[in-house]
């Protein structure tokens, strides 16, 4: 197995939102601002990489047809450890990111990978597989948070970017967040056909 394949498969070739289309409702819902983007890939991160440890673990000693029900419970855990402890410490980040921490829970890209490779494959290319993907997922974020609230709030961190400009709040919703992961979409596909 060769495991810098298995680690940088998801930050580009097989990257969760741009390649495989999964995620996409905590993509277009929490990325009106970089904190947001931020918090959110390290709750999936974090989520991501326990649960593909421990479903790795257990795999043999999981029986086939309960195998998606252990799974869920097995996230949901990790999902409530992070819950718990941005509500403990990161009350501010916890009322931002609402509703979309539990929904981690049925987010495809965990679900995905705990079922398409932490179920199949041993525990070190398991940590690097969601690792990977999990830097896919943050850099997408991070991207289409920087130009949503660059220039549908002209601030970054709370900070105004350009002194006096109007910002388009046209692409703080639904509508800018569709927009610019378009143009993300399009710009990954020139870049391949491109190397092709």
């Amino acid at each position: 197995m060769n495991y810098l394949s298995e680690f940088t498969k998801g930050i580009w070739k097989k990257n969760p939102i741009l390649v495989l289309g999964i995620g996409l409702c905590p993509t277009l819902a929490v990325t009106t601002s970089v904190s947001n983007a931020f918090w959110m890939s390290i709750a999936a991160a974090f989520v991501l990489t326990c649960s593909n440890i421990v479903i790795s673990l257990i795999k043999k000693i999981v029986p086939s047809h309960v195998r998606i029900p252990i799974f869920i419970t097995v996230i949901a855990t990790f999902v409530t450890i992070v819950e718990l402890l941005l509500n403990a410490f990161q009350p501010a980040v916890y009322k931002s990111l609402g509703i979309f921490i539990p929904l981690i829970v049925v987010n495809c890209i965990i679900l995905g990978r705990a079922e398409e490779f932490a179920s199949k494959n041993g525990v070190l290319a398991s940590i690097l597989d969601a690792l990977g993907m999990a830097i896919g997922f943050a850099l997408t974020l991070f991207v289409l948070a920087f130009v949503r609230e660059s220039l549908g709030a002209n601030k970054l961190f709370g900070f105004t970017i350009i002194p006096g400009m109007e910002p388009s709040s046209a692409m703080i919703i639904a509508p800018g967040a569709f927009f610019t992961l378009g143009l993300m979409l399009w710009g990954m596909n020139k870049i391949n056909s491109r190397k092709k």
